[in-house]
């Protein structure tokens, strides 16, 4: 009888469809990536996911081998398995569990991806050793995934975590993703930091940046060269997510905060605006808890979920 000892880890996302194969140790034995079709509000998800991972089964593998599969969503999801909406794939609410689990005919867990990324890199990424932690993802839009005592803490409704819509300002006027005005989205994430940088330029500062279209990326590079409407918005950036990173510590109180994402490639310059913000604004016995980058980057989904499964 052939030895249960591999499982896969998948992180479903809304242009691409990360998948890792794992020993039950840990030890990442393959990655893939295929693209996400989201045609007819992505129903064709699940058919892809299961022709590409019989394939790598039987090309690998005993199916008697496969222990089971992990599954992340970019959508809120409840203990039972149920997602409440996946507006970046046009799923609505269905239980994607029991779905998968009767296409694949294997044992499936599925989780947010922001929860699952938070448990990869507990597992054996920047949190490996310690048992709760905050990762706070910040990329298009700002999420968090909080790890307590080594299990996800996803909720009740599965919507532990959105920190990027926890309001910042009352007096804003245009409308966040989410349909409120004034999360912390628009201003930390990537977006918001362009959205910032061009209002700062509209209003009459000098900056390289005025000579082109500009990212997040650039944005970081100007700030390393003391450009002032970059330097505002890197100041703004660590202003916002301080307050919501040391307001979610002194409800949570993790023993590492670590930022992952995009931005988070801008290194020291990120981590130190935040830090700064952070140790302003948090309770005492806080103060000292330490910020690291996400060691996995894009690799913390597949981990997660497959540390999820098992």
């Amino acid at each position: 009888m052939s030895e249960k000892n591999f499982v896969f880890g998948i992180d479903i996302g809304g242009t691409d469809i990360k998948i890792g194969m794992f020993q039950k140790d840990g030890k990442l034995i393959e990655k893939w990536k295929i693209p996400t079709d989201k045609s007819d509000n992505g129903k064709n998800i699940f058919m892809d996911i299961k022709n590409f991972l019989y394939e790598k089964i039987s090309a690998k593998c005993k199916r008697s081998q496969i222990i089971g599969v992990g599954i992340g969503m970019p959508g809120p999801v409840d203990s039972s398995g149920v997602v409440n909406k996946c507006v970046n794939l046009g799923w609505g609410v269905f239980n994607v569990k029991d779905k998968f689990e009767k296409i694949l005919n294997l044992p499936v867990a599925v989780g947010n991806d922001s929860d699952i990324a938070a448990l990869g890199e507990m597992w054996q990424g920047s949190g490996k050793g310690k048992g709760s932690l905050i990762l706070a993802t910040i990329g298009t839009g700002i999420g968090a995934g909080l790890v307590l005592n080594g299990k996800i803490v996803n909720g009740y409704h599965g919507s532990s975590g959105e920190i990027g819509h926890i309001t910042v300002n009352e007096n804003e006027k245009e409308i966040c993703s989410c349909g409120k005005k004034g999360c912390a989205e628009q201003y930390a994430s990537a977006t918001g930091m362009v959205r910032y940088a061009k209002n700062l330029i509209k209003e009459g500062f000098d900056s390289v940046l005025s000579l082109h279209d500009f990212t997040a990326k650039d944005i970081v590079e100007a700030a390393k060269e003391k450009d002032i409407v970059a330097l505002k918005t890197i100041d703004k950036m660590g202003q916002v997510l301080g307050y919501i990173l040391a307001s979610a510590a002194c409800v949570f109180d993790p023993e590492i905060i670590i930022i992952g994402g995009g931005v988070s490639k801008g290194g020291d310059i990120i981590i130190e605006a935040i830090q700064k913000n952070y140790k302003k604004y948090t309770f005492h016995t806080l103060v000292n808890i330490p910020f690291a980058i996400a060691k996995l980057e894009n690799d913390a989904g597949i981990f997660g979920a497959a540390k999820l499964l098992l």
